[in-house]
């Protein structure tokens, strides 16, 4: 693609990095020229990455260095990257691995559903090239796909797919109306920007990228984060719940949520209550008892299965923020014209 006009547009790139002696200098070196800015934020660093950035930001004007005395976790990392490319003025805002998983080669395809209006937040997606996908460790696979589920329940965006891919970009105007505050300072990091980015109703667009894996080691457990993020992803989904249907808006999914729950709870409290009865003291419960309890939790179900109907139909479709650049179609006949 011709990256020439997107020279016009303020691109700053982020780059938390820990313990990233090895791979900090060829990231930085790597990334395109188009990129006005690099920022990184060295997060509790013990080794020597701090001073690698310093010798590299000598010989680079676009490197400029945050230092964390204290390791506060990627998302924190990241935070402080976002508010500082606020201030220099940037555009888009792309976030990147320091252990070089990340091809630079694709940034000019992530920020370009941003740079054209279409989307307020663009993230690389593993799972939409096969070819690539094969190369992906295959227990890393299935716990991405668990992952992917349990993100689009908490987050409402159900198009997207593979949410701990940290290969991201977005626009100003989306950084700027987030809670910035509210974005977990771990791993959940990527997942709870999706959070964020549904309550403030940005367009997400999946990027199909491709990742590269070394020999360089992961410090995050999959047993871990699958056990950990399963709790925070029903504690954001409760919360969406709540903010997006009964707090800011009003509408069928509130009826069916406001419906479904104390249904789904009587039939299903007063079910067991009447079977451990009827083992107990050995009698059998009533046709009437039977079928109130399975109406109830019926009816609570469906309700619920509506609700989450609307919710995927839901998704946001109408970018906040503007295009920066147009792209200008070319006349297959404009040779013949002017000869």
């Amino acid at each position: 693609m011709d990256i020439a006009p997107l020279q016009h547009v303020h691109i700053a790139v982020v780059v938390p990095a820990y313990e990233a002696e090895r791979t900090i200098a060829q990231v930085v070196a790597s990334i395109p020229r188009i990129v006005r800015t690099v920022i990184v934020v060295a997060d509790g660093c013990r080794d020597g990455t701090v001073g690698i950035v310093g010798d590299v930001s000598r010989t680079d004007p676009r490197v400029v260095l945050e230092v964390h005395e204290q390791n506060r976790g990627v998302g924190a990392a990241t935070r402080t990257g976002y508010v500082r490319a606020l201030a220099l003025g940037a555009d888009v805002v792309v976030k990147m691995d320091a252990d070089g998983q990340m091809d630079p080669d694709y940034l000019p395809q992530l920020v370009l559903p941003i740079v054209l209006g279409q989307a307020d937040y663009a993230k690389g997606n593993r799972f939409l090239r096969p070819r690539s996908l094969r190369q992906m460790p295959r227990l890393r696979m299935i716990g991405n796909v668990a992952l992917s589920f349990m993100s689009k329940v908490s987050s409402g965006y159900w198009n997207v797919l593979d949410p701990t891919n940290g290969y991201t970009a977005i626009s100003r105007e989306a950084l700027s109306l987030m809670d910035l505050v509210g974005v977990d300072e771990r791993y959940f990091f990527e997942s709870s920007m999706l959070v964020q980015l549904g309550l403030i109703r940005a367009v997400v667009a999946d990027v199909p990228l491709p990742s590269r894996y070394g020999d360089e080691e992961s410090h995050l457990s999959l047993a871990h984060s699958v056990v950990s993020f399963s709790a925070k992803h029903t504690r954001y989904f409760v919360w969406r719940m709540v903010y997006r249907y009964l707090l800011t808006d009003f509408s069928p999914v509130s009826l069916l949520l406001l419906t479904s729950i104390p249904l789904t709870l009587f039939g299903t409290v007063f079910g067991m209550r009447s079977w451990l009865r009827s083992v107990l003291y050995a009698v059998p419960a009533t046709a009437g008892t039977v079928m109130l309890a399975a109406f109830t939790t019926a009816g609570g179900l469906l309700c619920l299965l509506q609700a989450m109907i609307y919710d995927i139909m839901s998704v946001p479709q109408r970018p906040i923020s503007p295009p920066r650049l147009r792209l200008v179609p070319v006349r297959s006949d404009a040779g013949a014209d002017s000869g």
